[in-house]
């Protein structure tokens, strides 16, 4: 059930390039499948503690199969909530902070577990209250599109504009949004086949749309852009990638999680299911592990063609495995682990092998209250506001407990390049230049005398179980991906590569966004009850059984 105070989303996560929808499936009063009795308490490894492995743990628990957890870091893998000392409720999110509506599987285990939600403060969005864009040596207050200057207009609505152009947008966001699966095909397909080999900035800059306007005009799409900001940092990627994120609505209504997104997992792991198969009331996955998850794995193996798998962790325990779902990032399966090369067809390690993951950096300071929202007697203006740069910082968020409750500002938050000049640098020195950049947008602002307890920072692509923050698909990569999210339908590959499945963002269409690993979750929640010979409830069909009809456009090898 949706929560009452969340608005409902006008399109939600359906497609395009798989339009199956997946919270309609494990929703349904029948459930999603079940498997045979004599099946019942057998063993599936489950590699990484993130978001699709708690998933993917969580749904074979309720079939009665026994997930067995592996975790190298963290539970919560880049759903990583870190609270400041002595402060309740204040928190830095370092990976996941902003939550699209649209993202209905997700929020579907978000309700179950009754965590709350709010409207995050995006730039020139009523929970930001007000944003200031700083370009150029030039410092800009709004509160709305219209505070701003004619060429920010001119820049919203000629993207607009390209959209229409090139790809039929309102056409197919209402296919969307209608869940008209063969409609969203026949205008989608096409898309993909035109747009695979092209990049976003080929969209911007071939489109008639941006070449009537300035490269100024460019310049400001790339540094602010639309929505949650500049995208320049996007610009290399897949076009398909973007368009993505523009249908399904993940740019817009964004929500962040009160208390913390790390709830997410950690509910999942902690919480008793009201329906469940095999296991006695009460027992939980925390309970299934005797409290805690497994060290991180170093090998994989399997004995001979159709045996179990084996599966060593790093202080050298072996367990046998009827089935292992992998979702950490596939660079790790080549770095961290002795994984069998078998076990993967040599087109598939091609395609794990060439993901190419982005950089990102985050730095968040607590500070004593939320004093941005004083406001200027000259000016009548907030002191500070969510700051969209092309400085160093990017992006300045803020985050409030109440008027005079401990506060949480995000100083920087930075991608690819941005974040690479961050990345040798320790907290403190990080934190010296981010408030050194905004002293120059707010110099009678004095931000450190406000700050308490010590800063946090995060550099997804010096943390050796991650090398980076999400995959980001450059040109030419819609194979790799049409084969790492097809790979759970298992049918026809040989023996010896059934019964390993794959999941997460970086699987997924929609890299960086939780629906992606939600999606990839739940396909490896159906191979893995196919493979031990169960099957959906035939009112209640799931993805695996719709993939031939509604899956991928196949564009050949």
């Amino acid at each position: 059930m949706q929560h009452p105070d969340r608005p409902a989303p006008e399109v939600t996560a359906f497609g395009p390039d798989f339009t199956f929808a997946y919270e309609q499936w494990i929703t349904h009063p029948d459930g999603i499948g079940s498997i045979p009795a004599e099946s019942h308490g057998r063993k599936v490894a489950i590699i990484g503690a993130g978001i699709a492995g708690m998933v993917c743990a969580y749904e074979l628990m309720k079939l009665g199969l026994h997930p067995v957890v592996y975790e190298a870091g963290q539970l919560g893998g880049r759903l990583r909530s870190q609270a400041f000392d002595g402060a309740d409720g204040a928190i830095a999110e370092l990976g996941g902070m902003r939550f699209p509506i649209s993202s209905t599987a997700f929020y579907h285990y978000v309700d179950t577990l009754g965590i709350d939600s709010r409207p995050f403060p995006n730039p020139l969005t009523a929970a930001a209250g007000s944003t200031v864009i700083d370009l150029a040596g030039e410092t800009l207050y709004a509160e709305t599109l219209d505070d701003l200057p004619p060429l920010y207009r001119e820049v919203s609505d000629a993207y607009d504009r390209a959209l229409e152009d090139h790809v039929q947008f309102s056409a197919l966001r209402a296919a969307v949004r209608d869940r008209d699966a063969a409609r969203v095909k026949e205008l989608w397909n096409p898309i993909v086949r035109d747009w695979d080999d092209r990049s976003f900035y080929d969209f911007i800059a071939s489109s008639d749309a941006f070449r009537r306007l300035t490269f100024r005009h460019r310049e400001v799409f790339g540094q602010v852009g639309f929505g949650t900001g500049g995208w320049d940092s996007d610009f290399a990627n897949t076009m398909l990638e973007i368009l993505r994120v523009n249908l399904l609505g993940f740019d817009d209504d964004q929500r962040y999680m009160v208390g913390g997104v790390q709830q997410v997992p950690r509910g999942l792991w902690t919480r008793q299911p009201d329906r469940m198969v095999h296991w006695p009331e009460g027992t939980s996955l925390q309970k299934l592990h005797g409290g805690s998850t497994l060290p991180g794995v170093v090998a994989v193996h399997r004995e001979g063609d159709e045996g179990p798998f084996v599966l060593r962790d790093r202080w050298g325990r072996t367990e046998r495995y009827d089935a292992v779902i992998s979702t950490c990032q596939s660079w790790v399966l080549s770095t961290a682990m002795d994984f069998d090369e078998r076990l993967l067809s040599q087109n598939m390690w091609m395609a794990l092998d060439r993901t190419r993951y982005m950089q990102s950096s985050k730095t968040f300071v607590m500070v004593d209250r939320p004093f941005w929202r004083d406001r200027d007697p000259a000016t009548g203006q907030e002191r500070m506001s969510v700051t969209l740069t092309d400085r160093m910082t990017r992006g300045t968020y803020f985050f409030e407990n109440g008027p005079d409750e401990p506060a949480v500002i995000c100083l920087t938050y930075s991608w690819m390049s941005d974040a690479l000049k961050m990345e040798p640098l320790s907290v403190n020195r990080r934190v010296e230049l981010a408030l050194d950049v905004l002293r120059k947008i707010y110099p009678h602002v004095d931000i450190a005398s406000h700050i308490v307890g010590d800063p946090i920072t995060v550099s997804w692509e010096s943390d050796e179980n991650f090398l980076g923050a999400f995959k980001g698909a450059l040109p030419g990569h819609y194979r790799y991906n049409y084969r790492m999210f097809g790979h759970f339908m298992q049918a026809d590959l040989p023996p010896q590569e059934r019964g390993v499945f794959l999941a997460g963002d970086g699987v997924s269409w929609t890299p960086a966004w939780v629906e992606g690993a939600v999606q990839t979750a739940l396909n490896a929640v159906w191979g893995v009850m196919t493979h031990m010979g169960g099957k959906t409830h035939a009112g209640n069909p799931g993805p695996g059984d719709l993939y031939p009809e509604h899956g991928p456009v196949d564009l050949g090898d």
